[in-house]
């Protein structure tokens, strides 16, 4: 088989399950005790959906992964799967230290329902890139569903630079998505506009939202979105229309709410913002702790400021 066949085979396979738009990086409430609190996180899950978001993804950074323990995170994972009950795409993530523990929790996953799984980097301790590379090698390799590579370089010490993301899709065929949390905004123009035959891209960024999907990108990975996600939907519908000048009034009405949610800690902050909103998520897990009163009320001010706007 030539190279242009598998390039072409490949193009094929990624148009075959073309996730894209906007997707929710659920926050995990906790109970007082600093259990799940399953009931919420549902109501979260319902609140994505209804709100029209393109997909939820269960136990991300957002979700206090760092938190969870390996037992624990397909209890989110689970939920969120019986929960979306097929309305939306559910991507799981299962990256973890060690390659047997990702292995180990993405099949599980996989057999749960999950549409897609995210592959955090072992960030405990750095590796090589081609360590990196061989630990994404043969955790997607293990499972059957699409994959999703995740760089967030800040945390793990590897960048997935885009050669090397077009390298891993080329040869991997399940490897289909990148969320890219680099925060290099070059770096995220070249995936979206020289590597979208193999991979789509989704921006984890969020204050990129609004230029990534104006610029093409599969779509955007957003923890404000379980605060705004009417808001968040608005613009990318707006721009896949081509009202660009819509999508542009809805981004600048929720801009600072995105800007105030991200100024300060962000977990905490995604907790406020929903407890405000009638959906006690609870406290982040210890050692993180709630956010002060001022930065709890700069997080009010712009949500009521937001919606202060509405005709």
């Amino acid at each position: 088989m030539t190279s242009s066949t598998t390039h072409e085979l490949k193009k094929e396979s990624l148009m075959s399950h073309n996730l894209r738009g906007v997707l929710t990086a659920l926050s995990t409430p906790f109970n007082q005790d600093e259990t799940i609190d399953v009931d919420t996180l549902r109501r979260i899950v319902d609140r994505s959906i209804d709100a029209g978001v393109d997909g939820v993804v269960a136990a991300g950074s957002t979700g206090e992964v760092g938190a969870l323990s390996s037992e624990e995170r397909l209890l989110p994972i689970e939920t969120v799967i019986k929960q979306a009950n097929g309305r939306v795409p559910v991507i799981a993530n299962t990256g973890a230290t060690s390659t047997a523990e990702a292995i180990r929790l993405s099949q599980a996953a996989e057999k749960l329902g999950a549409d897609v799984l995210m592959l955090v980097t072992p960030y405990y301790e750095p590796l090589s890139l081609e360590e990196t590379v061989t630990y994404i090698k043969d955790v997607a390799n293990s499972v059957k569903i699409p994959v999703m590579l995740y760089n967030i370089p800040a945390v793990t010490g590897v960048n997935l630079d885009p050669t090397t993301v077009r390298a891993l899709a080329e040869e991997v065929d399940n490897i289909r998505y990148i969320k890219d949390s680099s925060a290099n905004w070059e770096q995220a123009l070249q995936l979206i506009h020289h590597h979208s035959d193999v991979i789509g891209t989704f921006i984890g960024w969020d204050v990129y939202l609004y230029s990534a999907l104006v610029e093409g990108a599969a779509g955007v990975m957003a923890g404000t979105a379980n605060v705004v996600p009417n808001e968040i939907v608005a613009v990318s519908r707006a721009i896949a229309e081509g009202d660009l000048a819509g999508a542009l009034e809805q981004w600048r009405r929720v801009y600072p709410v995105i800007d105030a949610l991200l100024s300060v800690p962000f977990i905490p902050a995604i907790k406020t913002g929903l407890t405000l909103q009638g959906l006690r998520a609870g406290s982040p897990r210890r050692p993180t702790a709630d956010l002060s009163a001022e930065d709890q009320a700069r997080v009010q001010q712009a949500l009521s400021a937001l919606y202060q706007t509405v005709a």
